[in-house]
């Protein structure tokens, strides 16, 4: 007989007597590892960044969170968040395009899969730009490129570093053609950083795929990524049954890339912002930085 079984048996003899209730744990008190399933404290996997305590597995961050683990304290400022998107092609899958925004609106609070700002990282200014995979998987549409664009047209004005946290699942196809026409546009505003002698690095995450790999994620002076992070173009079975051949098991992994040349270091995320911050101030201005002092030694003469 098991024990709440015991307990209805007694219940029925004896009605003031309850049986044992279940303690009821609080939501969001702890998370679950994705890849070892082991039960973490959420404000001890917050405080390692979303890295998981036990395997080291990266967990997927929201924008917000990003910018916290970046952006020194009180010195983001964010730009152009008044940028919304509307449906210029009338779309209609499953619902309406514009319902689809305005459910993904009201659940992030975004308005829309990326944000870009302004601020100190470890005390260098620093042009970010940072995807959200959940407003539609971070897919790029006008608004997406119109923000990137901005962002890097203003980091060339004022001379400042671009970088750029990827997460998408590529283009959006409720936009069409104008969805693509943003990896040209942000490429050519990348070009004229470039052509000032900036510095841009994107920072590839968990997954980055699609026309944000074929265009501004691939095209960084220092191509960052995560450890584990899906990365790629076309998707893994459609590449399979085009060449009719198994692929690694590896295959559209940061260290396949790695090892393949195509990205040029994987950073934790608890040591990304101390790397970004030595190459940043590694690439400063060669005006930027001050001239040894002369010092006299005792008998007056200069060493």
């Amino acid at each position: 007989m098991s024990l709440f079984d015991w307990f209805a048996n007694r219940q029925k003899s004896e009605p003031h007597v309850q049986p044992p209730q279940e303690r009821e744990i609080a939501d969001g008190l702890w998370t679950k590892c994705e890849a070892c399933s082991v039960l973490a404290y959420t404000k001890d996997l917050r405080a390692n960044q979303m890295v998981c305590l036990d395997c080291g597995h990266h967990l997927r961050v929201n924008s917000d969170e990003r910018i916290r683990q970046l952006i020194d304290r009180k010195t983001w400022k964010p730009i152009d968040e008044e940028i919304s998107p509307i449906d210029p092609l009338g779309f209609k899958d499953r619902k309406p395009y514009q319902d689809r925004l305005r459910d993904y609106q009201k659940r992030t609070g975004l308005t829309d899969a990326v944000q870009t700002g302004i601020g100190l990282l470890d005390g260098l200014p620093v042009a970010l730009g940072v995807m959200d995979f959940r407003f539609m998987g971070g897919s790029m549409g006008s608004v997406v490129g119109e923000k990137l664009c901005r962002l890097i047209e203003y980091g060339t004005q004022e001379g400042l570093t671009v970088v750029i946290l990827c997460a998408s699942g590529g283009a959006r196809m409720q936009e069409g053609m104008l969805s693509l026409m943003q990896m040209a546009k942000i490429s050519g505003a990348l070009q004229h950083h470039r052509e000032a002698k900036l510095l841009y690095i994107p920072v590839l995450t968990h997954p980055t795929t699609g026309g944000v790999t074929a265009s501004f994620a691939m095209l960084g002076d220092v191509i960052l990524a995560e450890p584990k992070a899906t990365i790629g173009f076309a998707g893994r079975r459609v590449i399979e049954q085009t060449l009719r051949e198994k692929l690694p098991d590896d295959f559209q992994t940061s260290e396949y890339l790695l090892q393949h040349g195509f990205v040029d270091a994987i950073v934790p995320r608890t040591q990304l912002k101390r790397i970004l911050a030595q190459l940043i101030s590694l690439h400063q201005p060669f005006s930027a930085i001050p001239e040894p002092t002369i010092v006299k030694d005792a008998v007056g003469s200069t060493g």
